[in-house]
Parts: C-alpha cells; structure tokens; sequence
C-alpha cells in the first residue's frame, strides 16, 4: 500500500492543488460575499502548502511515473518554485485592486490556482497528451480571467479575441503532434526522439508536423507573426489579469516550447532552428519599432513582451545546455520584471482610476521617490542597461547564439535593443523631470509596497550577483537533459 501511494509521490503538489482548488470553492460559497479575504488567505496557503511539498521531495534526477506521461526532474521543481512565488506576488499585488472593482472574487483565486495546475502539469509533461491537457487547462483558465470583469465590453472583447485566436493556434498545435506522431509512431517525447534519432523517410510530414507546432508555440509565446492577440488583450483585460497573464505563463510556455523542440524534436534541431531564427528577429524587431508609438503603458508593455519573448526564442534556438539555460534564466528575470511593471500600475491605481497611461506617471519622484526608483531599476531592467538583471539576462542569451555561430543574429538582436532603449528612458524622464499630474497620495497597501521593494531590489541584486540563478538553470537544464 505504501509503495503504491509513493508511486503517486512526484505528483502530490498537483493533487494537493487540486484539493485546495476544491476547498476553496466550497468555502466561498459557503461563506458569501464578506468574507472573501478566506478565499486569499487559502490561495496563498495553497501556494506554501505546494511549494513545501516540491521542496520536499526535490528531484535529483528525472523520474517517470503515471505510465510515462509524468516526468519529476530538477528542471520542473526550479520552474514550479517560481510559479508559486509569481502567483503569490500577483495575489499580493492585485488583492487593492480586485476589490475597488468589485471583483475580490472567490472565482479570481479558483481560476488563477487552475491556470496554475495547468502550468504544473505543463512543465512536468513528459507526453504530448499531458502536455496538451495542462496547456488548455491554463488557456481555458486565462480566456475566463480576461472576462471576469463581467460590466466590460472591452474585457469582453479582449477574451473573445483571445478565446477565438487560442483556439486556432490549439488546434495547428495539435494538428503538428498529430503529423509528428504519424511520422514517429509515439506521443511520449523520448520514444519521440529515439525513433527520429534512428532517421525516418517520411521527412516532409515530419517538417509540416514541425511548422505546425512551431505555430502553436509561438501563439503561446506571444512572437510574430503570432502576436495579434498580445497588446488587445493586455490593453482590454483588467490590469490584475495582465499583470497575471504577463509574467507565470511565459515561464510555462518556457517549458512547453523545451520540452518539445529540446527534448522530443532534439534530434530535427536543424529544421526548428531556422523558423526559430526568423521568429525572433521579427518578434525584436516589430516589438521594440511598434512599442515606440504607445501612449497605454500596458499596451506598450504587450509589444515589449514580444521583443522580450524573441530574446527568449534566442537562447532556445542555440539547442545547446547553455542555450537552453539562458533561456531560462531570461524567462524567468522577464517574469520578474513582468511583475514589477503591471505591479506599478496597480500600486498608483485607485476607485475609478487606472494608471495606464504614461501621463500618470509624470512626476511620481516628487510624489514617492522610493517608488519612482524602483520603477528606474525596472525600465534600466527591460533595456537591458547594467547592473540589472536585464543586462546578464540579454549577455547570456547572445553568448549562446554567438556559440553556434550566428554572430549576425547577436549583432541584429543588440541594435534592435538599443531602439527599444528609448520608449524605457522615456518613463524614467517623465518620472524625474517632468511636473506630476496627479498629486494624490499613493494608497497602496503595506504588503504590496513590501512586495514591490523586494521586486525591485531582487533584480538589482540579481544583475549584481547573476551567478547563483545562472548556475542553477543550467544545473537544471543539465540534470533534466
């Protein structure tokens, strides 16, 4: 009996998620509309309680169980740690806003604790079912989030976009595995790549199935020419949903895009690379050009994203232990940074007020210097402008594409950066010399202020002292590989 239940042992978090999930459902119906602060504090505790039990039983080497279909290795454990502690932030950062927009909702922690299963199961797939079934829990999630806001036509539109567009790109995902596995004979991603390692003679279906899911993954991931849906939704959705959207999926979609292309399609490397190469060119290119005309902060933030998501394509098309760990590393100092700017936004925003726009943040020196500082590191961060996390983050990526060769690609990636330079200085000029608008005190909470300080600080340290991170992706990557 004991043997039976250990077999089960890599898979606790996500049970023990899921059993919350549940909890917390039955307890906010039970206990109405004024006791919704039951809801947050058993989110948070959910998110402990799983981070407790992936500590625990921390994977040394990779480990299948569930037939296959599960895989617990260090390179899932690093990414679900970072999964809680981004939710956990978000939770903090949003509970202000959540309720001066009436929707402090036990339906927001429910849906953003599946999403976060879904993100889970999507790091730890080691099959293209489970990795297909964790990605439609975390979209069918998200499309739900974004239309929350029930009064707003713009929320709604924004999901219905979204809704309709994820579908398509759902669907050419799983017309790609379908191709991949009619070539291979296997869903599993090492039988995948055993059987691809061995040569095949059906090379032309193997490549569509290739385009196909390359397709699906760059919706996912938000990059040209798949990035329609990213600045409507950021811009429609509430800011507690971008913010959401923004920064924990990337770190799945991270996963997604690694265990496929890395670990089932290793062995296709020279036919994903050059899609790859063309995504994230386009992706820096029209990210950093078009962020430029933005007057919306979080639109400007969406076509940032997708600069920051071609630099991520970057370190994954070297196809190397050091490509895929800066990758890694980028992935998850975007996520930060992520949070940090829609965190901003919903520190300065108030009942009746959104902070959106880069008026409202003219002359926040005067009104809180601390604030306004930490908002410098974070547009310093996305430049890329040392000594920031922003900075190692970029240098790593461009010493793995320079490693295989394609020094071209690292000189095109760094004069597009110095474009996407401009629209991040100009926050900080407005921020520093220019008269405030609005000379309200700022009513954020003490625990968001705290959660900001510790933000901003982590990606001034971080860039300081990049090592320790560093180290640990690639030990990650390393040891899961």
């Amino acid at each position: 009996m004991r043997h039976a239940i250990m077999q089960f042992a890599p898979v606790f978090p996500e049970i023990f998620v899921l059993a919350m999930v549940s909890l917390i459902l039955v307890v906010d119906a039970a206990v109405g509309h004024r006791q919704r602060h039951l809801a947050y504090g058993l989110s948070l505790l959910t998110l402990a309680g799983a981070a407790f039990l992936t500590l625990r039983g921390f994977a040394t080497a990779p480990g299948l169980t569930l037939g296959g279909l599960f895989v617990d290795d260090p390179l899932s454990d690093v990414l679900k740690l970072f999964l809680y502690l981004t939710v956990a932030a978000v939770m903090i950062y949003s509970r202000d806003y959540l309720r001066e927009r009436a929707l402090y909702k036990g339906e927001f922690f429910v849906l953003a604790l599946f999403a976060l299963l879904g993100m889970m199961v999507m790091v730890s797939a080691s099959h293209f079912l489970t990795l297909y079934l964790g990605l439609e829990l975390l979209s069918l999630s998200l499309y739900s989030m974004v239309a929350l806001h029930r009064d707003s036509s713009v929320a709604t539109e924004a999901a219905m976009k979204y809704f309709v567009l994820g579908a398509l790109a759902s669907g050419m995902l799983l017309y790609g595995m379908s191709m991949v596995y009619g070539v291979t004979g296997s869903l599993g991603l090492a039988d995948m790549a055993a059987a691809l390692q061995d040569g095949t003679d059906l090379h032309i279906p193997l490549v569509f199935g290739i385009v196909f899911i390359v397709a699906g993954l760059a919706f996912k991931l938000g990059v040209v020419p798949f990035h329609m849906w990213v600045p409507d939704v950021y811009e429609g959705a509430p800011t507690a949903m971008t913010l959401f959207i923004g920064s924990a999926p990337k770190i799945a979609a991270f996963a997604f895009a690694v265990r496929i292309l890395g670990q089932g399609l290793e062995p296709q490397v020279g036919d994903w690379r050059d899609m790859l190469v063309i995504l994230a060119v386009l992706s820096v290119a029209l990210g950093n050009v078009a962020a430029i005309a933005q007057s919306n902060l979080k639109r400007m933030f969406a076509y940032s994203t997708i600069s920051h998501m071609g630099f991520v394509l970057l370190g994954i098309l070297a196809g190397s232990q050091s490509g895929y760990g800066s990758a890694m590393f980028y992935v998850l100092a975007y996520a930060l940074m992520s949070l940090g700017g829609f965190g901003m936004i919903l520190l300065l925003s108030r009942a009746g007020f959104e902070a959106d726009q880069l008026d409202d943040f003219k002359g926040l020196n005067r009104r809180s210097p601390w604030l306004a500082f930490l908002m410098l590191l974070l547009m310093f961060s996305m430049a890329g402008i040392p000594p920031t996390v922003g900075f190692y983050a970029k240098l790593a990526v461009l010493q793995a594409v320079v490693g295989i060769g394609y020094a071209w690609l690292a000189v095109a990636a760094v004069l597009l950066s110095l474009i996407g330079a401009f629209y991040y200085l100009r926050i900080v000029k407005l921020m520093y010399f220019d008269a405030p608008v609005d000379t309200s005190p700022i009513a954020a909470s003490a625990d968001a202020r705290v959660v900001m300080s510790v933000n901003g600080l982590a990606i001034l340290a971080l860039g300081i002292v990049p090592q320790p991170l560093m180290a640990i992706c690639i030990h990650a990557i390393g040891a899961s590989f």
